[in-house]
C-alpha cells in the first residue's frame, strides 16, 4: 500500500468505529456478552488509550535517533483507567484528534522519513511505517469484536 493510502486509511479509522456502534444503546454499548472479554466501551476506551502511545512512538521515531520506546500492558490500563465512567463521546474525539494531528504530520515527509526506526523494548527495531501500519489495523482488529458483541446482545 502507498503511503499516501495508509494515511488515508489511518484518518478513516475513527469512523469505522463510529459506524460499528451507531444505533447502540447505552446499555448495549456496556454488556459483555461473550465471557472474559471487554465490553464495547471498554474496547473503545483502549483504542482511545493507545492512540497518544503510538503518536508519541511515531513522533519519537522522526525526531530521535533510534529511540527507545515501551510496551504497555492493555488490560491493566482496562483496570486501573475508569473506562466504566469514560464517555464514548470523548474518547471517539480523543482518537480523530490525535489521528488528524499525526496525519497532517505525517503528510509532510518524505518517503525515507517512513523508514526511521524505533528500539522497542520487546519487539526489538520497528520502523516508522511498521508503526503506523500497526495503528491503523488496530481499529479494524477491535471493530471486528465489537461487532460480536452486538451480535451477540441483539440475537440475545
Amino acid at each position: 500500500m502507498e503511503i499516501t493510502e495508509l494515511i488515508d486509511e489511518y484518518t478513516a479509522g475513527p469512523q469505522k468505529i463510529r459506524d460499528a456502534i451507531n444505533g447502540m444503546t447505552p446499555e448495549q454499548i456496556d454488556s459483555a456478552p461473550i465471557p472474559a472479554k471487554w465490553s464495547t466501551r471498554q474496547v473503545i476506551c483502549h483504542l482511545a488509550d493507545f492512540e497518544p502511545v503510538y503518536a508519541d512512538r511515531m513522533k519519537r521515531a522522526l525526531a530521535e535517533d533510534e529511540p527507545t520506546i515501551f510496551g504497555g500492558d492493555p488490560d491493566a490500563f482496562a483496570a486501573r483507567l475508569a473506562y466504566e465512567h469514560r464517555d464514548i463521546e470523548e474518547e471517539l474525539q480523543l482518537i480523530e484528534s490525535v489521528r488528524n494531528h499525526m496525519a497532517r504530520i505525517l503528510r509532510t515527509l518524505q518517503p525515507e522519513a517512513f523508514d526511521r526506526t524505533v528500539n522497542h523494548s520487546e519487539d526489538g527495531p520497528i520502523s516508522l511505517r511498521t508503526l503506523l501500519e500497526r495503528i491503523t489495523n488496530h481499529i479494524p482488529h477491535h471493530i471486528q469484536f465489537i461487532a460480536e458483541k452486538r451480535q451477540a446482545v441483539e440475537t440475545a
